[in-house]
């Protein structure tokens, strides 16, 4: 019996040490991040995400920000080995996390980027696909306002694109918004972010 406690105790106390490290790992990677050290932060939630194989938020943050900074690159070297890396960090975490909406969203932001770099060339491959996904998410998680807020980013784009009234989506980013207001994360580490960015396109709707 005495040997079962003291198994037991070192198996509970390993787990804690384990769980203590994730969240002393994260929380590092997402302070290098707000510190404005994007590539140290990717490169620490990559090895976090060697260490939590199981764990679909190492890979997710580690491609949101080759995808963030996808945006706005005009060297197409650069910015096609952002994306590879984007998407092979992607497949990581759908295979650990299929049909989630928070990595649809982030794929869908991956082809988003190729049509923001060139929309003669990759538009008309992707935008189908991106409005699938978003399509697709918009049913699995109608109430997560990262699917709500991101479809009517798109679609306000599109709508630019072929000089279309965007004021019909503009409801949609207004219940996003409530949306992000009711929104709880299931931890400290998941998704939680777009709340500001729909605000500013609100705002810009009312103008």
């Amino acid at each position: 019996m005495k040997h079962l406690i003291i198994i037991t105790t070192l198996l509970v106390s390993g787990f804690l040490n384990a769980q203590t490290n994730y969240e002393k790992g994260m929380q590092k990677a997402f302070e290098l991040w707000t510190a404005n050290q994007p590539i140290e932060a990717a490169n620490l939630f990559e090895r976090i995400a060697a260490a939590e194989q199981d764990n679909w938020l190492p890979p997710y943050y580690a491609a949101q920000i080759n995808v963030i900074y996808s945006f706005g690159e005009n060297d197409e070297e650069k910015l096609s080995a952002q994306l590879k890396k984007a998407q092979d960090l992607i497949n990581d975490a759908t295979a650990i996390s299929k049909d989630n909406p928070e990595i649809m969203v982030l794929q869908a932001l991956l082809h988003t980027a190729w049509v923001a770099y060139d929309g003669a060339t990759y538009g008309m491959t992707l935008s189908a696909k991106v409005v699938e996904i978003y399509t697709k998410a918009a049913i699995i998680a109608p109430k997560n306002p990262r699917v709500v807020y991101c479809k009517a980013e798109w679609d306000m784009g599109g709508a630019k694109y072929f000089g279309q009234d965007t004021t019909p989506f503009c409801k949609d980013l207004e219940r996003s918004i409530e949306l992000f207001a009711n929104f709880k994360p299931e931890t400290a580490f998941h998704p939680n972010w777009g709340a500001d960015r729909a605000k500013m396109l609100v705002d810009s709707c009312e103008k």
